[in-house]
């Protein structure tokens, strides 16, 4: 909890509890760093003494990357003075605050904001869902600009005509970075309700914003574009943002139990860096969540690996207003409640409706059937699962989730992939074979699409052969 100043009393909004009653204060943390040599971003994984997970907070400062020097000698340290994990902490601040509502005649509207001169043109769209009218509260993470944006909305009835007998607002915040931003849920949330019931009482608002508003560095926005790179401390640990989710279960656990085998298909389109868009109706927030896990099944840890390919950016939710952004990127996940995209087929190579993904490219088609190595990969998921599973009840064993499992499981796949296209393009024959394939855990039939398109796309030079049949 930070620091309350003289302020004190106006400060009566809570930053979110921990995940576990009797969880005690998180002990001293000791902080990995990693770069991306693709984004120069700098990646602090902070894991506690007992090994629980961190959060990784990526930082952009550029466009190119340079070999990071000692801290206090870095031309490009933002905050000279400030220890590395003060430094996120300084970087993990809100650009702004804002309340959105629905009023009958004018429709969405910002209510009220700070600071008083940002430009939130579009927010009141992306903080009320299309078609929120039909549920009681929601929350929905976005992005505006260069920065990212999450909203708590709440829909209460009221005895009122004026209000067509319900109020309906949302209240929200911007950062640079969307990580950290699961930290202000409970505090929104109580917000929202808070505005609901006593509309126009700010005061908690204004404290908030005035204790977290952001000090931007002079140059660069900070503005994280793509999904963190990841930092795995043993090989059964692999640090992640703790991205708070309203079920039991963790997001990425819940994303794989409600697609199955089609993750499978879906981490294909990923590595491939494809246009994917998802619908579904209101509520959304656990859908941005699915945004978040699609990203994810893309991660690679091998140096040098995607230089040359467009990020996989994370857009969360959408409107119409969005259109114009979308049509020049080349590589995005994103979700709406608006039908009326499916229409827009080019906008996104990927459309997934509830557990059906579809795409109207005529050479993606095939990576929409499984193959046999497809279902065998997935059984080796469900069966680590159930492993861990098992250990957590019988053993009592807390030092594995999940989640850990399912992003190590796919990262490290992603890196044999990788890690023998590497190889085979460096030695003095560079031939792909059956063998080859089959060692990188995929079908030589069935993948041979999937292959050729994964050569193209990440430039890397080597000849496919299988079965006599060749291509570059």
């Amino acid at each position: 909890m930070v620091k309350q100043s003289d302020r004190a009393p106006l400060l009566d909004w809570e930053e979110i509890p921990p995940p576990y009653p009797n969880q005690a204060a998180p002990p001293t943390a000791a902080t990995t760093i990693t770069c991306s040599p693709t984004t120069k971003s700098v990646t602090a994984v902070v894991a506690s003494r007992n090994g629980s997970p961190g959060r990784p907070r990526t930082e952009l400062s550029g466009h190119r990357w340079d070999r990071p020097e000692p801290l206090g000698t870095d031309r490009n340290v933002l905050f000279p003075g400030l220890s590395v994990r003060d430094q996120w902490e300084e970087k993990d601040q809100i650009v702004a605050v804002f309340v959105v509502t629905f009023d009958t005649r004018s429709g969405n509207m910002v209510e009220w904001c700070l600071p008083h001169d940002i430009n939130l043109d579009g927010v009141e769209f992306k903080s009320i869902a299309s078609g929120s009218h039909r549920i009681a509260n929601d929350f929905i993470y976005f992005r505006k600009g260069c920065y990212f944006g999450l909203a708590c909305f709440a829909n209460l009835p009221v005895e009122s005509e004026l209000e067509r007998g319900a109020r309906m607002k949302s209240v929200g915040i911007l950062s640079p970075s969307y990580t950290l931003l699961y930290r202000y849920m409970h505090f929104l949330e109580n917000q929202v309700r808070h505005q609901l019931q006593c509309p126009g009482q700010y005061s908690p608002l204004e404290a908030f914003y005035e204790d977290k508003k952001a000090i931007l560095p002079p140059t660069g926005n900070g503005l994280v574009t793509a999904c963190p790179t990841w930092s795995v401390t043993t090989i059964n640990r692999c640090m992640h943002p703790e991205m708070k989710i309203t079920h039991p279960a963790g997001c990425m656990s819940q994303f794989i139990q409600f697609f199955g085998e089609q993750i499978m298909v879906l981490w294909k389109f990923a590595l491939l860096r494809k246009r994917i868009l998802i619908f579904s109706p209101p509520p959304v927030g656990v859908v941005c969540y699915r945004v978040y896990c699609c990203c994810c099944l893309a991660n690679v840890s091998l140096p040098g690996i995607g230089v040359s390919v467009p990020e996989l950016r994370p857009f969360f939710y959408i409107n119409v207003a969005d259109i114009t952004a979308l049509e020049t990127e080349l590589s995005f996940v994103a979700c709406t409640t608006e039908k009326i995209f499916e229409e827009k087929k080019e906008l996104y190579d990927v459309y997934i409706d509830n557990q059906n993904v579809k795409t109207h490219r005529s050479h993606l088609q095939p990576l929409l059937r499984l193959n046999a190595a497809d279902k065998e990969k997935y059984r080796k998921l469900s069966e680590q699962r159930q492993m861990l599973l098992y250990s957590q009840e019988v053993d009592g064993d807390c030092t594995s989730n999940e989640e850990d499992l399912f992003i190590l499981f796919f990262m490290e796949l992603n890196n044999r992939i990788f890690q023998t296209l590497s190889d085979v393009a460096g030695s003095t024959d560079p031939t792909l074979t059956t063998e080859h394939v089959r060692a990188m855990g995929l079908d030589p039939q069935g993948d041979r699409s999937f292959l050729v398109d994964l050569l193209e796309v990440y430039g890397i030079d080597v000849t496919l052969v299988i079965d006599n049949l060749c291509c570059p």
